[in-house]
């Protein structure tokens, strides 16, 4: 519970009861005594005050008016697709050979040398596995990995940063590492630094875990996504998902399948990939993750200026018969989740090598569709050609997503212009600030 947050709009409505309040609902959470918790009350009040009214391009926060949840930010959807394109926009054009707007896995820059890449990504837990740090753990650093092994690139070290809320467990930190160093273990890439601090200090009582790990890796060649080609032959190999099917599983009370999600599959395909030396003539690799095939279907074609044609008939046997089984049960759009499935996209004369070398390792893998000219993304099903974006919000995967639903919402157009113009607010503020410290 965010107590600062809670403090602050009790202030903004003059609420006369906010402190007994507030009282109330730290003693709901945290495991003190009335008076105690009272004085926490009145301290968070009295910080929340102090910073209510700020002047000032520093101090003075960018507002758009549309809060994460309703415009689908994380949720792997249209929404997150734009906030993550406005996101780019706000970085601004850089030096690297792959940054933000290239909607890649990863990003990269040329080495001092100049004769390769420094391939540097960061992913987040899942949210719903808080409750889970060991899984938390283990799926954010394969996740890590998995963003650097498609870029063409050989990961080198991990890092890092884990947040529990002030009345949570320590030892939810050693587990969290565990899942996180069981990874790095069976990779042999090692976890070097991090860094361990509380959510909010003492402004957020409760248990909740929140934090992230980053990979770092070197290549000669890049894989990235904005080098698909018309003509390339797209290819997908077997996949059980991760933290996306481990948390559908979890909270459908189908805590079997979390057993399937246990493994490096993904990780050794892109290693004997890379140790074959055939990643020079792979033109662009990707996890399936955001949003499901939907989602990377739709980047994919965005950054690369082409069209892809899959058939789903090729694609359903490469997911795990038991994790594909439960998100039909629970009626679980496949397409639209994360797999953990590696996509290889790469010219029609390299696909069996390609094959046999992932097969080599264990790994299954089959050609699933084709670049063509265009725009978007269409799948086969059934013998028709249907229509493949991604919607709002990736496929409702807990009871909650569920009932939250993943339709556009009407006034969609005037949340994009509100996230707009928050944006360039945001672009206005770093040119003052950088024009400010030159200026001294």
């Amino acid at each position: 519970m965010d107590i600062e947050g809670y403090a602050r709009k009790g202030i903004q409505r003059n609420d006369p009861e906010l402190e007994d309040k507030l009282t109330e609902r730290i003693l709901e959470i945290k495991n003190t005594t009335p008076k105690h918790a009272r004085s926490l009350a009145k301290a968070a009040i009295v910080e929340a005050k102090a910073t209510l009214n700020v002047e000032g391009d520093v101090l003075k926060s960018t507002v758009s008016g549309v809060s994460m949840g309703e415009f689908g930010v994380g949720s792997r959807g249209l929404g997150d697709f734009y906030a993550h394109e406005k996101i780019a926009e706000v970085i601004g054009k850089t030096t690297a050979a792959v940054d933000t707007s290239h909607l890649d896995d990863s990003g990269a820059i040329l080495n001092e040398s100049g004769d390769g890449y420094i391939i540097i990504t960061i992913d987040g837990i899942h949210s719903r596995l808080s409750d889970f740090p060991f899984l938390a753990g283990f799926h954010v650093a394969r996740a890590s990995l998995r963003d650097v092994y498609v870029m063409g690139s050989r990961p080198v070290a991990l890092l890092s940063d884990i947040h529990v809320a002030d009345d949570g467990d320590v030892a939810k930190i050693f587990d969290h590492i565990a899942g996180i160093t069981t990874v790095s273990e069976l990779t042999g890439i090692p976890l070097v630094t991090g860094s361990t601090l509380r959510i909010g200090g003492d402004m957020d009582i409760g248990e909740r875990m929140t934090g992230g790990v980053g990979a770092v890796g070197t290549a000669t060649d890049l894989t990235a996504r904005v080098q698909t080609q018309v003509g390339d032959v797209i290819l997908m190999s077997e996949g059980a998902g991760g933290g996306t099917v481990s948390t559908a599983a979890l909270y459908y009370e189908m805590h079997d399948v979390v057993d399937e999600t246990i493994n490096i599959k993904f990780l050794e395909a892109c290693e004997a990939l890379i140790a074959s030396g055939l990643t020079k003539h792979v033109h662009a690799m990707t996890d399936v993750t955001n949003g499901g095939i939907r989602g990377d279907a739709k980047e994919i074609s965005r950054t690369a200026g082409v069209k892809l044609v899959f058939d789903e008939e090729k694609m359903r046997p490469l997911v795990n018969p038991k994790v594909l089984d439960m998100l039909e049960k629970l009626e679980i759009d496949y397409l639209g989740v994360s797999l953990d499935a590696l996509l290889v996209i790469a010219p029609r004369e390299y696909a069996d090598d390609i094959m046999k070398t992932v097969r080599d390792a264990g790994v299954e893998i089959d050609i699933i569709g084709e670049v063509v000219e265009g725009t978007g993304a269409e799948i086969m099903i059934d013998g028709e050609m249907c229509d493949f974006t991604p919607r709002f919000r990736e496929s409702a995967y807990t009871p909650i997503k569920k009932m939250i639903g993943d339709e556009e919402p009407r006034d969609f157009d005037e949340m994009k212009n509100a996230i707009d113009n928050a944006a360039n607010e945001a672009i206005d503020k770093k040119r003052k600030v950088i024009e400010m410290i030159k200026g001294k």
